[in-house]
């Protein structure tokens, strides 16, 4: 019988978010060479070709696609029944706060896993902008948070994620073979705005910014009507979006971060619970319980 192995799953679906083996192998704390022997043998596994070179980049083939949908699935199961099994009789209520970039992909199965292990626990749910969710942490409106890494301000937080931004454009649209190419960028405090304003520069691709919003439903819209290109992480790509690469004439970027902060307040078992079952079902840097350390000055 043919059994697939949770442990080259999660590897596979490091490579998948990170780009590449050689940033994998860090990622799971792995030699690249053993990285690289259990792809072959994944492959060897699922009986197709799941990866194919595109210079220093690890892409998914169409098939590689249809399994990382399933690894997450099966981590994830993994994950949840082996904590329903930890302590089912928490009760209480935990605030968490969550930009609406992740909200729309992230925030379902992060909490339907946590209702279905800890059903006795309310969560009440802020979207906010990472900025935002930042300052309610501070001021302890909020207990944990899930941001964009580079919003912690005098807070202290911890990287739990790191998956790949893509240019994105209209699959029905050639906005951007436009010169100048529009944009549809947040604020001028936005982390990715600063990624992309380098990026092209340093290309010499002209561009202007033509639309402005906090919002990431407002800045998709512009990007799926045909309006502008934008910038998205992995996580919050929508249908009928096309990724924009070199061939395009845009630059790779640096990869997004998603970080985990935590109020001063937040000590109890249930932000325990809530901050390891994030950190397990988001993570891909490591061991679960690198959060439990997480707190704010």
């Amino acid at each position: 019988m043919n059994v697939l192995d949770l442990d080259q799953l999660r590897t596979f679906v490091a490579i998948a978010e990170v780009g590449s083996f050689t940033a994998a192998a860090d990622v799971v704390h792995k030699t690249q060479s053993a990285v690289s022997m259990q792809m072959r043998r994944l492959e060897d596994r699922v009986g197709k070709p799941i990866f194919s070179r595109d210079g220093r980049q690890s892409r998914l083939t169409e098939d590689g696609r249809r399994l990382l949908e399933y690894a997450r699935r099966l981590i994830r199961l993994n994950d949840e029944t082996l904590a329903a099994f930890e302590d089912p009789g928490l009760t209480g209520s935990v605030r968490l706060g969550i930009p609406d970039d992740y909200a729309d992909r992230l925030l379902p199965p992060v909490l339907a896993g946590f209702s279905r292990i800890n059903p006795l626990i309310e969560i009440t749910v802020e979207c906010q902008r990472s900025v935002t969710v930042s300052d309610m942490i501070r001021d302890g409106r909020l207990d944990l948070g899930i941001i964009n890494h580079g919003y912690y301000g005098s807070l202290r937080g911890e990287v739990i994620r790191r998956e790949p931004l893509f240019w994105v454009g209209s699959r029905d649209h050639s906005v951007h073979e436009l010169d100048p190419v529009p944009l549809a960028l947040g604020p001028d405090d936005c982390c990715w705005r600063a990624n992309v304003v380098r990026a092209l520069d340093r290309e010499g691709r002209r561009f202007r910014v033509a639309y402005i919003s906090s919002a990431a439903l407002a800045l998709s819209g512009a990007v799926l009507a045909g309006l502008a290109v934008s910038v998205l992480p992995e996580s919050a790509l929508k249908a009928n979006m096309r990724i924009l690469g070199l061939r395009e004439g845009f630059p790779e970027l640096e990869p997004a971060e998603i970080g985990l902060l935590r109020a001063e307040h937040a000590k109890s078992p249930i932000h325990d619970a809530l901050a390891k079952h994030i950190v397990t079902s988001l993570g891909n840097l490591g061991a679960a319980d690198q959060v439990m350390n997480l707190a704010a000055e």
